[in-house]
């Protein structure tokens, strides 16, 4: 059985006959996985060190991607001359008909990037988007409908193309919550989102949705318009337990060795028993888990716990192969 074959019917609850893995950052020729993106437009070149064609530039103060400290629409008034990038700009996607041959019987994922509501922070400022969703939504709104509108344009372009899952990043939680209250997201954002997984699934492909810190508060919305995976990297936020009770079998997650704690500082046998916490507990409804692999050496994580981490799940499947 492909690689491919074993990804899918662990989303789809058939049986695999080992657990799939889904590398991020290295060791990717190990992946079940392969994710594609979208590139600048042709010809297009920075302005700046960090610079996006959004108008924002990444700062790195230290080993983490960094944050945006360019704004463009800190000040409203920029909106009415703002220029956002262009999805059908000529060179966007013509690398990928070679990556997709490339990556032979690999699961395919194509990722829209980090999307929606952190990209609206990004533009207008954090505290700026979240004002206006509490004090002027139309403001809100109008950042969103650029943002959108750039993703469900580049989405409407690949899904014809051969692969297998759309993915997309948006982190929503805090580590006690969401950062905008349930009412608000399922009024602003559920729709949105619906809009694009309707987009995928009529085309036959499977939802990958990354979101960190809690977000139970969401979880049965995201399941119910349509997410296949969710991929959750601080597990120990909800207790694998309680994610397994309450929506295993629904929906199929993708876990790391809990990111926070026991990845960065966990014993060799620490980090065995919690990958086969995952596998046990969430991965029992024939099927439903994915082993998520990320060296987080921005986060403290050193080799010989990055090792620690990929050996725990490895030895999962090992045992299944004795």
């Amino acid at each position: 059985m492909t690689p491919r074959e074993i990804v899918l019917r662990a989303i789809e609850r058939t049986d695999p006959p080992r657990l799939p893995l889904h590398y991020c950052n290295r060791d990717l020729d190990k992946s079940d996985t392969v994710t594609l993106g979208w590139a600048p437009a042709a010809g297009w070149q920075p302005a700046a060190p960090g610079m996006t064609e959004w108008g924002y530039a990444w700062q790195r103060l230290d080993d983490t991607m960094g944050q945006p400290h360019v704004r463009p629409l800190e000040d409203w008034a920029k909106i009415e001359t703002y220029s956002a990038p262009d999805p059908l700009a000529p060179g966007r996607l013509d690398h990928l008909p070679q990556q997709i041959a490339a990556a032979g019987d690999r699961f395919l994922r194509f990722s829209v990037g980090i999307s929606g509501f952190n990209q609206a922070t990004f533009l207008r400022g954090y505290e700026n988007l979240l004002m206006d969703l509490a004090e002027a939504p139309e403001r809100a709104e109008r950042v969103l409908d650029i943002i959108f509108g750039f993703e469900n344009a580049l989405i409407r372009q690949v899904v014809g193309m051969d692969f297998d899952a759309l993915a997309f990043a948006d982190d929503w939680g805090t580590q006690r919550g969401l950062m905008i209250a349930p009412a608000t997201w399922r009024r602003v954002f559920r729709p949105r989102y619906e809009r694009q997984f309707a987009m995928a699934r009529a085309a036959g492909k499977k939802v990958w949705f990354h979101t960190c810190g809690n977000v139970w508060e969401i979880i049965e919305d995201l399941i119910g318009i349509g997410v296949d995976v969710l991929e959750l990297l601080q597990p120990d936020i909800f207790g694998v337990e309680r994610l397994a009770a309450r929506f295993g079998g629904r929906v199929t997650f993708c876990c790391a060795v809990d990111h926070q704690r026991r990845a960065i500082s966990g014993t060799r046998e620490e980090i065995r028993d919690y990958a086969r916490l995952l596998h046990d507990r969430l991965g029992r409804y024939h099927g439903g888990f994915i082993g998520y692999i990320e060296d987080y050496a921005s986060l403290g994580m050193d080799e010989q716990h990055y090792r620690w981490v990929c050996e725990a799940f490895h030895a999962l499947n090992d045992e299944h192969a004795g």
